[in-house]
């Protein structure tokens, strides 16, 4: 929800009777510090951005989509802090492993609980890059240069390209780690199936030198032979 000019009680019952309506609704201390706001001011001048201030024309024909513009840019930035938040939490769950790998070259984790957090981490890298426009302007914006350079030039003033980037910088090392624990744990688990091939082929190797025995001296009889007395 973008909200322009609108006291904060109003804003908060607005948000309370939408809430009956939400899917998967986030924590309120998430919207809380994920939320954004930018002053804004009336100009004669085309709509822009200047010094942090959203420049807004009311007598220009384009002044309703100006604002809808900067609602876009900014739902963006929020989108882009809830995924923030979601990557800070997997990088938490797997900050354990370099730990582990440093102290006793071992790892904590299934080769299923690795696989699904690497489902997680790839999830997120989708929604981010593929299911968004973070990367680049909306198609809404390409037929109209003016608003397409306020969307950019909102963008930019709360950093949504550097914040994606190195969103997706943390996403790419995590991945590394999660291949370099699911490659650990095959080499760990091809050593321990070269372990129990060896320790079959020991007794099967047993039973034949049993069986060539007993061929040989006519069964075991000997080893219960007494001398006499």
């Amino acid at each position: 929800m973008i909200f322009w000019n609108v006291p904060e009680l109003e804003r908060n019952s607005v948000l309370k009777y939408l809430a009956n309506f939400s899917v998967e609704e986030f924590d309120e201390d998430l919207i809380y510090e994920e939320s954004e706001m930018m002053n804004y001011k009336l100009t004669a001048n085309t709509a822009s951005i200047e010094k942090g201030i959203v420049c807004l024309n009311t007598e220009s024909p384009s002044y309703t989509l100006a604002k809808y513009t900067v609602s876009d840019a900014i739902a963006s930035s929020v989108k882009l802090g809830i995924w923030e938040a979601s990557l800070e939490k997997i990088i938490d769950s797997i900050e354990h492993i370099s730990e582990d790998l440093k102290k006793n070259a071992n790892v904590n984790m299934t080769r299923h609980e690795v696989l699904k957090k690497t489902g997680e981490i790839l999830a997120l890298r989708h929604v981010i890059n593929l299911s968004s426009d973070l990367l680049d302007a909306p198609d809404f914006y390409w037929d109209r240069e003016g608003l397409e350079n306020l969307y950019l030039a909102t963008c930019s003033h709360l950093a949504v390209q550097k914040r994606t980037r190195i969103v997706n910088e943390k996403l790419s090392h995590c991945l590394e780690v999660m291949d370099l624990i699911s490659t650990h744990l095959s080499t760990e688990h091809g050593a321990r199936l070269e372990w129990i091939i060896i320790v079959l082929i020991a007794i099967e190797i047993c039973f034949e030198l049993l069986h060539l025995v007993e061929r040989k001296f006519g069964g075991f009889e000997f080893l219960d032979h007494k001398p006499d007395t």
